[in-house]
């Protein structure tokens, strides 16, 4: 069973086309999303029919709830959230944003006896982040029943093996946050007999298109740029 883990998309659409090709060539099984389809880019409406179109499972992550709710429930009150929040609630239309409201917070599967747990932020909580140099993440490893921890939130890729399991986040479709703009997704590859493999796959877009599209519709060039030079 070969997975596809995409998550952090961030309405943007270039990067969610782009990698979507990827994967369709890359002989996948399934693709789970693992949330923050919105937020930050000017296409949320386009991200989400794309996800709705191609029946991908998904789950809700923290700026997808916060949109919900229309506060900073789970997003920090910053100057850019401060323009993207109400924004993004203002352009999203009232059947997408009942989508987002009944996403399930996590997925459970197992497959060839091997249990994976799927998360946003942590199994904790929507918001947490886990860094590969996290002090919490023994402690986490330790209060899971499941093998593999799949997770997103970061925007920075890591596969970690830690106490005989594995800690996978894909990074970032839509907003990377490792230095580069190019686009990042998980491949996780659980066959009968052997080890479960994950890569961390690449992906370039234009991401001159959203800067410009953004540019057009006022967004703070701050953020703007950050989508050129991929930080935060």
């Amino acid at each position: 069973m070969r997975i596809a883990v995409i998550s952090d998309i961030h309405s943007n659409l270039y990067a969610l086309i782009r990698v979507i090709e990827d994967i369709d060539s890359q002989n996948i099984d399934t693709v789970i999303c693992l949330g923050d389809l919105v937020g930050y880019g000017p296409q949320p409406n386009e991200v989400i029919a794309m996800i709705k179109r191609r029946s991908i499972l998904c789950i809700k992550g923290n700026y997808d709830a916060s949109v919900v709710d229309n506060g900073f429930t789970y997003i920090r009150d910053t100057n850019i959230n401060s323009f993207s929040l109400p924004w993004t609630v203002d352009e999203l239309r009232a059947s997408n944003r009942y989508y987002l409201e009944n996403l399930p917070d996590s997925i459970s599967l197992k497959i060839d006896n091997k249990k994976i747990l799927f998360v946003h932020g942590s199994p904790n909580k929507i918001d947490e982040y886990l860094y590969e140099n996290n002090p919490d993440l023994d402690a986490i490893v330790d209060g899971m029943d499941e093998d593999i921890l799949v997770c997103a939130h970061t925007h920075i890729p890591m596969v970690k093996q830690l106490k005989n399991k594995m800690i996978i986040n894909g990074g970032s479709v839509g907003k990377p946050k490792n230095g580069s703009p190019d686009s990042t997704y998980a491949v996780i590859d659980i066959s009968k007999g052997r080890s479960a493999r994950a890569e961390i796959r690449k992906v370039s877009y234009e991401y001159k298109r959203i800067m410009k599209d953004m540019e057009m519709k006022k967004f703070p060039s701050s953020l703007i740029h950050s989508y050129e030079t991929g930080c935060e």
